[in-house]
């Protein structure tokens, strides 16, 4: 039987009834199709997909166990070396990673690895989890600070070694950027909180509302646990440092994306967070959260969304498929325009943005090409609301009450060691935003493993 070129299709919600609701966009395989798609895979001897997976999944093992209809033990695969697979499976950029080194790209699409691992943790989550057996325990304690992808990774496997863990979360509700970052309807909040409960079930202690650099100093945890691990992420917004930026109705996308997700502004007055959202709303920047803040703007009953980037659609961080579904939705697209200042009325509103056109020149350090302004090409671009989306930096709330803490002074990122995650500071061990800046969620779990384990080679020495 000839392999099928293309992926098979993962059905999703119509476009029409999506724009008006938060319910999840692509609603996941069913059996027959986990089936077709399973099917495709050549079972390379070599798996040259596994090279391109951050935590090392077996991906060809757990496609061919779909295959034979094994999905009790096709979880427990992924499981082995991925603590939050029905997140991952949703959210991963697997076009870049897994599925860039699939055998199939050469006569057409790459196996839909990403689909078949939301399949089985969906299937898992149905049925309820299994909680492996901690076959030995060890008397050592390990504070992870932050619960976002990094340290839930971390804590997971610690606690599988059969290390103590406790987490402390400075939100009210653990996920991290999971929770508060992406949207209901890219990422169902039931999704992260289940495999949450998840790390939980394996003995993980999760403490909320502590924000460590102010109710707790690294330092006052050392004299209580044998390591440490710091994976806060990178929370703090980047701004355009423009004239007007203080005006009314300028939010960053982690204020707006937060007040929507953690805080269910999108369920106001249900929940008390409202969000005023402007007629004509401008999103500035390229990545999956300009993305995400464009198409929650969009649900929220904005009548246009205009995406304002400074170079190409070719060079846009976004994952292809966060472009396409915000395109079918109806969002703007304004390319090779850059914001110069902002306008606002006598009451402090904004009302308009002035934009300069750009052209693109030599590649920069990222190898993108940079953008270059045209000069006497300026005009405004009228709108009553915008959302700056360019990125983010870690908090520096750590680094203040750690002075022998090493950071990269001009980024904020924590300096590690990246073979193991070792920081400066003796017990210390960091990974994920904070010591990259923003990144993907599957590399800050990469990271988490790389850690977990020294941090087990250190208190234990095997």
């Amino acid at each position: 039987m000839p392999v099928l070129k293309n992926k098979t299709p993962i059905p999703e919600q119509p476009v029409e009834e999506r724009i008006k609701n938060f319910e999840e966009v692509a609603l996941g395989y069913t059996e027959e199709q986990a089936l077709i798609e399973a099917n495709r895979c050549l079972q390379c001897k070599d798996a040259p997909c596994i090279k391109g997976c951050p935590v090392n999944i077996d991906i060809p093992t757990f496609i061919n166990l779909i295959r034979e209809k094994r999905y009790d033990e096709a979880i427990k695969k992924i499981k082995e070396s991925n603590n939050l697979p029905a997140t991952t499976g949703r959210v991963c950029p697997q076009e870049t990673q897994c599925e860039a080194y699939c055998t199939l790209k050469k006569i057409g699409e790459p196996v839909a690895i990403g689909r078949l691992e939301r399949f089985v943790a969906d299937y898992e989550i149905n049925r309820g989890y299994d909680i492996p057996k901690i076959m030995k325990k060890y008397n050592k304690k390990v504070a992870v600070v932050g619960s976002g992808p990094a340290g839930l990774t971390v804590a997971g496997d610690l606690a599988r070694m059969g290390i103590n863990v406790t987490i402390f979360e400075a939100f009210h509700e653990p996920g991290g950027v999971l929770i508060y970052g992406i949207p209901e309807f890219r990422l169902p909040k039931r999704i992260v909180r289940t495999e949450v409960e998840y790390i939980k079930s394996l003995g993980v202690e999760i403490v909320t509302n502590i924000v460590v650099g102010r109710s707790i100093t690294i330092d006052e945890l050392l004299k209580e646990y044998d390591a440490v691990f710091i994976g806060t992420g990178a929370g703090a917004p980047q701004f355009l440092n423009i004239p007007g930026e203080n005006l009314i109705g300028i939010y960053s996308a982690n204020e707006f994306l937060t007040r929507v997700n953690l805080m269910k502004a999108y369920k106001f007055p249900e929940y008390d967070t409202p969000v005023k959202i402007g007629k004509i709303v401008g999103v500035i920047g390229g990545g999956n959260v300009a993305m995400d803040a464009a198409r929650t703007a969009l649900r929220l009953g904005a009548k246009e969304v205009h995406i304002i980037y400074r170079r190409t659609e070719q060079e846009m961080p976004a994952r292809y498929e966060e472009i396409i579904h915000a395109k079918e939705e109806g969002i703007k697209f304004n390319f090779l325009v850059s914001p110069v200042r902002f306008l606002g009325d006598i009451e402090g509103r904004v009302i308009g943005i002035e934009l300069q056109k750009m052209t693109l020149g030599e590649p920069d350090e990222s190898g993108r090409r940079k953008p270059l302004p045209i000069p006497n090409s300026n005009f405004v671009f009228s709108l009553d609301m915008v959302i700056v989306a360019i990125g983010t930096v870690p908090n520096p709330l750590i680094k203040m009450t750690t002075p022998d803490l090493l950071v990269d002074n001009r980024s904020g990122v924590i300096l590690i060691d990246k073979n193991t995650g070792k920081t400066s500071k003796e017990k210390v061990f960091a990974g994920g935003d904070v010591t990259s800046g923003s990144a993907t969620v599957i590399n800050a779990m990469g990271a988490g493993k790389i850690a977990a384990k020294n941090i087990f080679k250190l208190l234990v020495g095997e």
